[in-house]
């Protein structure tokens, strides 16, 4: 009878086994997180989530602040609430339609909204409506329109294919890089300063700087050209004395609390009148007529006054949210003009909602642009949602992101329109629209993304590697 003999090694140390046992919450907690946020719809959730929240709790706040002021002008309270509510549903009906559109779609659409930008601004110069020393608005009976806010997407569009095409080329030495996009950015800058609009001026060059650093352009090239904008804005402060006082008011609000410094201090009472939890969703002291602007300029204000510190402090996470979704959208991207586009559009987004929080709590000069998705306004809002529609669309293409989707099955849109009986229809209607887009920007992939063309064999004109159509020989 033979036996059997098990040699065992030596048991575990105690610092051994602590250790193990120590990787156990590391494996738990920031494991998990990894593992969620490495998943492939992680952005695309993101980006919807946070605008989700922001569009809803814009709503809510736009009602407060602007109850008491509708009340005494219209008689209802509601006045402007349904105005804003209009404009979500129209923009949140636009977004959805940017998240199925393609990419060539985005390419193409930045050259129209550019001219479209340009003939609103020139309407405005001539024909414009002037509120508080800016000329920013065109009176189109029931509602106002900022030409300013859809320029900026096309701004973020346009430059972001500009960019892509020679970066694609190989064309990144900073001379060629800047034209014609500062030529473009510093006659769009103008046309809107003409309106006494220095915050969108702001945004306008926050854009700008974006694509320039997402393509790799040199640091020398960004000090030269902060350089020329604050020569360029000393000189605009120095001629325009509203900007002036402006400048003196937010040095030292309280000592002219009457006059220049009336809306800052007005502000930073209501923050600090909410202290940690706020006073209650709608129990705002400062909206009766104290702040001026409360639903949209200061509504920041009005939102650190009923929620507190802890309420400011969500919408700000909601922001870094958002921006951290947008810049994980352009470092997985492949495609150079996706990258530019999200990063574009991102800055855009998330340096306005800085800029406009900042001026609240005094850090920055009051510019008058409005908090994204949350500020009153459907000049602001449409733009704001339909390009973030364009990220929600982006962010569906990352890697796995399809295939996600296809396992998740039919979203509740399109399960809303079976139900209807209209799914059928609705299909139909999205290839030929897909199928126009492929027509009218199809036959420009093989130029400037550098594609093989496809012969009616199906191989390739071109078998080895090089831009555009250029042939194996040359």
């Amino acid at each position: 009878m033979s036996e059997t003999t098990t040699t065992a090694g030596p048991p575990p140390s105690k610092s051994e086994g602590s250790a193990k046992a120590g990787e156990r919450p590391y494996e738990g907690g920031l494991g998990n997180l990894r593992e969620l946020l490495n998943r492939p719809l992680t952005s695309y959730y993101l980006v919807l989530g946070c605008t989700s929240l922001l569009l809803v709790l814009g709503l809510m706040m736009v009602l407060s602040a602007s109850s008491i002021e509708a009340l005494q002008i219209t008689g209802t309270p509601f006045y402007w609430f349904f105005k804003q509510s209009i404009s979500a549903f129209l923009g949140v009906s636009l977004m959805w339609i940017c998240s199925r559109l393609p990419q060539k779609f985005f390419r193409w659409a930045g050259y129209p909204l550019m001219v479209l930008s340009f003939l609103g601004l020139l309407m405005v110069i001539f024909i414009g409506e002037s509120q508080l020393g800016a000329q920013r608005w065109i009176d189109i009976g029931p509602f106002y329109l900022q030409p300013s806010e859809p320029a900026k997407l096309g701004l973020a569009l346009w430059g972001a294919d500009l960019l892509a095409r020679k970066a694609r080329a190989g064309r990144i030495e900073w001379r060629q890089l800047l034209i014609p996009l500062m030529p473009g950015t510093a006659i769009m800058s103008v046309m809107v300063m003409l309106g006494r609009d220095l915050g969108t001026t702001l945004v306008l060059l926050i854009i700008f700087l974006s694509l320039l650093w997402v393509v790799g352009a040199p640091v020398r090239l960004f000090t030269g050209i902060m350089g020329v904008v604050l020569l360029a804005t000393i000189i605009m402060i120095w001629v325009e004395p509203y900007r002036l006082r402006r400048i003196t008011g937010f040095l030292d609000p309280w000592a002219d609390a009457q006059g220049a410094g009336y809306q800052m201090v007005q502000g930073q009472i209501a923050m600090g009148s909410g202290g940690w939890f706020g006073l209650g969703l709608g129990s705002s002291r400062q909206k009766w007529n104290w702040i001026p602007h409360a639903e949209s300029d200061f509504i920041f204000s009005i939102l650190g006054e009923e929620l507190g510190l802890f309420g400011t402090l969500a919408v700000v996470m909601l922001y870094g949210l958002l921006g951290y979704a947008g810049l994980r959208v352009a470092s997985r991207a492949q495609d150079p003009f996706v990258r530019l586009a999200s990063a574009a559009v991102i800055a855009w987004i998330t340096g306005q909602a800085m800029v406009n929080m900042g001026a609240v709590i005094g850090v920055v000069p009051v510019t008058g642009i409005p908090l994204p998705l949350v500020s009153y306004g459907g000049s602001a809002l449409l733009p704001t949602l339909a390009s973030l529609g364009m990220l929600l669309s982006f962010a569906k293409r990352e890697p796995g992101a399809a295939e996600a989707l296809a396992a998740r099955g039919p979203g509740p849109v399109a399960r809303a329109l079976s139900w209807l009986g209209l799914g059928g229809a609705a299909a139909r209607l999205r290839r030929v629209f897909h199928k126009a887009i492929n027509d009218g920007t199809g036959n420009r992939k093989d130029r400037h993304e550098g594609g093989p063309r496809r012969r009616r064999d199906g191989r390739s004109h071109r078998t080895g590697p090089g831009p555009g159509r250029r042939s194996a020989s040359s």
